[in-house]
C-alpha cells in the first residue's frame, strides 16, 4: 500500500464528508483533541497509542495518519514497536476474555 497516497485521499474525503456534515468533523476534531487541552501525555505517547489502537481495530486510514503524526511527533522504530506489541498483546488478552463469556454463553444455552 502507498500510505502517504492513502493518507491524502483519506483526507480529501474527509474534506468533502465536513461539507455535507460540518458538525460530524467538528465533534470529532473536539474529540481527538482533548488529550491536547490537559496536557497529561505528551504527543509522541498520544500518537503511539492512536497506533496501537488503530492495529487492534483495522483501521488503515488510522494507520497511515497516525503513522505520519507519530513520525512528527519524534517517535522512534522502536518505539512504534513496543507499542504494537501491547496492540498484540491486547487483543491475544480481548480473545482469552471473549473466550470465557463464549463458554458461558454455551453453558447457559446447553442448560437452558
Amino acid at each position: 500500500m502507498d500510505w502517504n497516497a492513502n493518507r491524502d485521499h483519506l483526507m480529501t474525503n474527509v474534506g468533502k464528508l465536513q461539507q455535507l456534515s460540518p458538525d460530524t468533523l467538528k465533534g470529532y476534531l473536539t474529540a481527538s483533541g482533548a488529550g491536547r487541552k490537559t496536557a497529561h501525555l505528551d504527543e509522541k505517547t498520544r500518537q503511539l497509542i492512536s497506533l496501537a489502537v488503530a492495529v487492534t481495530t483495522r483501521c488503515d486510514g488510522c494507520i497511515s495518519i497516525h503513522s505520519n503524526e507519530a513520525v512528527r511527533a519524534g517517535a522512534t522504530r522502536e518505539q512504534l514497536a513496543e507499542a504494537l506489541g501491547v496492540a498484540v498483546a491486547m487483543n491475544a488478552g480481548a480473545a482469552l476474555v471473549y473466550s470465557t463469556r463464549a463458554l458461558e454463553a454455551f453453558d447457559e444455552a446447553t442448560s437452558a
